[in-house]
C-alpha cells in the first residue's frame, strides 16, 4: 500500500501552497493582506490505474471532420455573439461575476432558451432552494417545459444522475457550493473547486454535455478559487455593471470558440434581462446638450462599436493637493492625458481638480478615446462646449500627436447611423480613397484638434 503523503496548507484565494502552516506570501507581496493558509488533507489513496483503451487513433488533420450540428443557437443573441454562434456540445462555460449582479437571473434565462432548442436541461441550484428558483422562475415568466430542476451539493450523487436524465445541458449554480465527498476539504475550498471543475469537465466531454458553471468573484474583480479553473474550462464570460444602473455588460475573456473581443449588453427589467440592441443609443439616451465638458467617442468591442459620452468637470482646486477622479477609465492613462493637456497645449491644471467620467456606468480602456478626454478636459477648462454632432477618436502621444486608430470606417458608419454630422480623427486614419459617410478632419496634434473643436485662444 503507498505511503499516504502528508498534509499541504494552501491559500483559499491564488492557490500558493506551503507545507507548513501560517500565511501567504504572494498574497501579501500583492497588497491583498495576510491571508491564512488552510489545511487541505490529502484524498484516500487509491490503488494502481490501468491504461484505458481508446477507439481515437492519431490521424492526419485533413481527415478530421466537423460537425455543424454541434453548436446550438440560445435564441439570445447577445449570448450566442459572446459565444461565437451558439452553444458548443460538450464546452465547459465558466460565469463570473459580483453578488448581486444577476448570474442566477442569466442562466436561469439562459436555461430557459436551451430547453426550447434542446431539451431536457438540468439547473443543478446548489446555493438556493427550490422554492426560491421557482419564485425567480414565476418573476421571470419561465414554464417548467423541457427544464429540470435539482437541488443537490453532492457532485457524486449529481453525476450518478446525469445518466438517468440525459440531459442536453447542464447548468450549475454554482461551482463553489458543489462538493466532493472524498476531499476532506470544506466546499469552495481550493482543492474542492479545482476537482469539482475537473470532474465537470470530463462530464461534459464524455456525454456530450454542454455546461454552465456559476462562479463568486472575489473584492480584486478576480473569479474565486484557484486560477487553474479558469485554465481548465473552455470559456469564461465575466458578467459586469453597476449595482445602481440597469444595464449589464457579458464579456469574454477566454473563449476556445470564438472571439474573446465580443461583448453582450442587456438591461435588468422587471422580468429579468432584456437584450440592449442598439448599445450606443441606449448609453446617450440622456446625453446633454451644449455641455462644457462633454464629448462622444467610440469604443470597438469586437465588431460592435460602442458610442460612449465622456464627461470631464475640470475646477479650481479647494486644498494644496489637486485631486483626480476617474470613473469608467484608466486612471494612471487620464493623468498622463492631463500632463500632455497642460505640457503641450499650456494649459494649467496643477492646480485644477479634474473629475472624469463615462456616462450611464459605461467603461471605456483603449486608446482611441484618449484624444476625446483631452477635448473633454480642455473644454470643460475653457468653458467652451464642443459641437453635439461631432465625434472624437484618437490616441495621444506624450509629445502630443494624435495617433492612427483601427476600425476607423465601422465607428463612423455606427456614428452616422445615430445622426452624426462630423468627426475629428487622426489624420494618418484618414483612407486616401473610399468614401466616408460624413464630414470627417484629420488632425496630427492636439493642438489642432482643439483649435478644430474649440477654436481659436484655448490656451
Amino acid at each position: 500500500m503507498p505511503p499516504r503523503s502528508a498534509s499541504v496548507y494552501r491559500c483559499q484565494q491564488c492557490g500558493f501552497a506551503s507545507p507548513k502552516a501560517g500565511t501567504c506570501p504572494d498574497c501579501a507581496r500583492a497588497g491583498a493582506g495576510y491571508v491564512q493558509l488552510v489545511e487541505e488533507r490529502p484524498a484516500p489513496a487509491r490503488g494502481p490505474r490501468r491504461p484505458v483503451a481508446t477507439q481515437d487513433r492519431p490521424r492526419p488533420l485533413k481527415d478530421v471532420a466537423l460537425d455543424r450540428g454541434d453548436r446550438t443557437p440560445t435564441g439570445i443573441g447577445e449570448l450566442d455573439r459572446v459565444l461565437g454562434g451558439g452553444v458548443v456540445r460538450g464546452s465547459l462555460v465558466l460565469i463570473g461575476g459580483d453578488p448581486g449582479i444577476g448570474k442566477s437571473t442569466l442562466l436561469l434565462q439562459v436555461a430557459r432558451a436551451l430547453a426550447r432548442a434542446a431539451p431536457p436541461v438540468l439547473y443543478v441550484s446548489a446555493e438556493e432552494s427550490a422554492a426560491q428558483v421557482k419564485m425567480r422562475a414565476d418573476r421571470l415568466g419561465i414554464g417548467g417545459d423541457g427544464l429540470l430542476l435539482w437541488t443537490e451539493t453532492d457532485l457524486a450523487v449529481i453525476q450518478a444522475q446525469l445518466d438517468d436524465v440525459k440531459p442536453r445541458a447542464l447548468i450549475v449554480d454554482s461551482i463553489q457550493t458543489v462538493y466532493l465527498p472524498d476531499l476532506e476539504s470544506a466546499p469552495g475550498s481550493v482543492a474542492q473547486v479545482r476537482e469539482c471543475g475537473a470532474r465537470l469537465m470530463t462530464l461534459a466531454k464524455g456525454l456530450g454535455v454542454a455546461t454552465f458553471l456559476a462562479g463568486h468573484v472575489t473584492k480584486e474583480g478576480a473569479l474565486a478559487g484557484p486560477r487553474v479553473l479558469e485554465h481548465l474550462v473552455d470559456t469564461v464570460l465575466y458578467f459586469e455593471g453597476e449595482g445602481h444602473h440597469a444595464y449589464r455588460v457579458l464579456r469574454a475573456v477566454k473563449n476556445r470558440f470564438g472571439s474573446t473581443n465580443e461583448i453582450g449588453v442587456f438591461e435588468m427589467g422587471e422580468h429579468g434581462l432584456v437584450e440592449v440592441a442598439n448599445p450606443s443609443g441606449f448609453f446617450l439616451a440622456e446625453r446633454p446638450l451644449d455641455a462644457a465638458g462633454s464629448v462622444i467617442v467610440s469604443s470597438l468591442e469586437g465588431t460592435r462599436p460602442l458610442l460612449l459620452e465622456l464627461q470631464v468637470l475640470v475646477a479650481r482646486a479647494a486644498f494644496g493637493t489637486p485631486r483626480r477622479t476617474v470613473l469608467g477609465a484608466d486612471y494612471n492613462r487620464v493623468c498622463l492625458l492631463l500632463a500632455v493637456l497642460e505640457k503641450r497645449a499650456g494649459m494649467p491644471l496643477a492646480n485644477q481638480d479634474v473629475f472624469v467620467n463615462v456616462a450611464g456606468g459605461g467603461r471605456v480602456t483603449e486608446p482611441a478615446a484618449d484624444l476625446g478626454i483631452v477635448v473633454a478636459a480642455a473644454s470643460s477648462y475653457t468653458e467652451r462646449p464642443v459641437p453635439d454632432d461631432v465625434l472624437v477618436l484618437g490616441e495621444v502621444g506624450l509629445t502630443g500627436e494624435v495617433r492612427a486608430v483601427a476600425g476607423l470606417e465601422l465607428r463612423l458608419r455606427e456614428a452616422a447611423a445615430l445622426g452624426f454630422r462630423r468627426a475629428v480623427v487622426p489624420k494618418s486614419s484618414i483612407p486616401e480613397r473610399g468614401a466616408l459617410p460624413f464630414e470627417v478632419r484629420g488632425v496630427a496634434t492636439v493642438n489642432d484638434a482643439l483649435d478644430a473643436l474649440l477654436g481659436g485662444g484655448h490656451d
